[in-house]
């Protein structure tokens, strides 16, 4: 889908998966041993939804110049969550099974980020702050 086509932030896959991430990261970062590793658990909540920001913010900005370099951030902070799901688990944060779900998860959010970039970037609408300027 084309960033033309999208009216709302909420239509753009990338950006609801990225929100799935980061409400698990939030859950699973309040409990247990994870609650008491402040700084990871601050570190991994704020590039959780450092991903689906600078999706929003890219979006908002209504070119897609600009939305292709909030996706490239987005990018990098998925990127980021999914080390930090690494540390979490060889610190004993998290389960086994946790771990492969929020990595799963995480991968998943990685490619979908990567798709609308590559989507957007291969796209010939400029974005919707242009459209009365030809």
């Amino acid at each position: 889908m084309a960033k033309e086509a999208f009216k709302k932030i909420e239509e753009i896959e990338a950006w609801n998966k990225a929100r799935v991430v980061a409400k698990l990261i939030w859950e699973v970062s309040s409990e247990g041993t994870f609650a008491k590793d402040f700084s990871l658990k601050d570190q991994i909540n704020r590039s959780a939804g450092s991903v689906m920001d600078n999706i929003a913010e890219g979006f908002g900005r209504g070119g897609n110049k600009e939305f292709s370099s909030f996706l490239s951030i987005a990018r990098g902070s998925a990127q980021e969550v999914k080390s930090q799901i690494y540390r979490a688990y060889d610190r004993n944060h998290l389960d086994e099974a946790t771990f492969k779900k929020l990595l799963e998860l995480s991968v998943q959010s990685i490619i979908s980020v990567h798709s609308l970039f590559n989507t957007v970037n291969t796209s010939d609408y400029d974005g919707s702050k242009f459209k009365d300027r030809r």
